[in-house]
């Protein structure tokens, strides 16, 4: 029987531990519907912030945004654009906090105008800050109003998508408790479900590859915001090709 020597032993057993590492990898990659997870559960990897200084962690396998006084907007943003996709997630957010869930959405290195058509047909020129994370933002709204799962245009075009004369779908967000979002975006239209329930349809092709991105939205120095928190889970995406 041959001995094969201690250097060449611990050589075979790293390539053996690299090799099923691997393996689990990729298994993890992409699940039988062909979803893979944004999120790990355990840190902050492949997320990088912009914007405002809200504070983000992982408590208890979901990430945890928590608004702060005086700061912009803050948003925590996949590494990577992705442009056709269905993107599934679960959150939870404290009575009185506004947020949301870009997709398809810049940010600039430095100040930019661009140039945006307004719902007359004119076009307006508007200058985005550097660090500005904008465009669509599927909209998680704890106030009366009641609009999560409408579409909002982040700091360019407004409400493309709002829920005013839709009941049932303002009614299927549960304030308190564990939501689930379900937002398909394939080529110029965009959908969105709120705990299994049809909520936004739009067609709109300004921007078809971008960003994702959780919000905590600025609260000013209001000391009854300051604080609140909204959780996200279980993140993953199918992408389209």
């Amino acid at each position: 029987m041959t001995r094969l020597s201690r250097p060449l032993s611990l050589i075979l057993a790293t390539l053996m531990i690299l090799s099923i590492s691997s393996a689990m990898g990729l298994a993890q990659e992409a699940d039988a519907d062909g979803f893979r997870p944004l999120f790990d559960g355990k840190t902050l990897n492949g997320w990088v912030q912009h914007g405002g200084k809200a504070t983000y962690e992982v408590v208890d396998d979901a990430i945890v945004g928590t608004s702060v006084p005086d700061t912009p907007n803050s948003f925590l943003c996949t590494d990577r654009d992705y442009a056709d996709f269905i993107l599934e997630l679960e959150f939870k957010v404290d009575d009185g906090l506004n947020s949301g869930i870009q997709i398809r959405s810049l940010v600039f290195d430095h100040e930019t105008t661009v140039s945006l058509e307004g719902s007359d047909g004119k076009i307006q020129e508007r200058k985005i800050p550097a660090d500005r994370v904008h465009g669509y933002q599927v909209e998680i709204d704890t106030s009366e109003r009641a609009w999560t799962g409408g579409i909002y245009d982040e700091a360019r075009r407004g409400w493309l998508f709002n829920l005013e004369n839709d009941e049932v779908a303002r009614g299927a967000f549960r304030q308190g408790e564990w939501n689930r979002f379900r937002i398909e975006a394939v080529g110029d239209s965009i959908q969105t479900w709120v705990n299994g329930t049809p909520v936004a349809k739009l067609t709109d092709d300004m921007t078809l590859s971008g960003l994702i991105a959780l919000q905590v939205h600025g609260v000013g120095n209001r000391p009854d915001r300051v604080g609140k928190q909204i959780r996200w889970r279980n993140i993953r995406i199918k992408e389209i090709e």
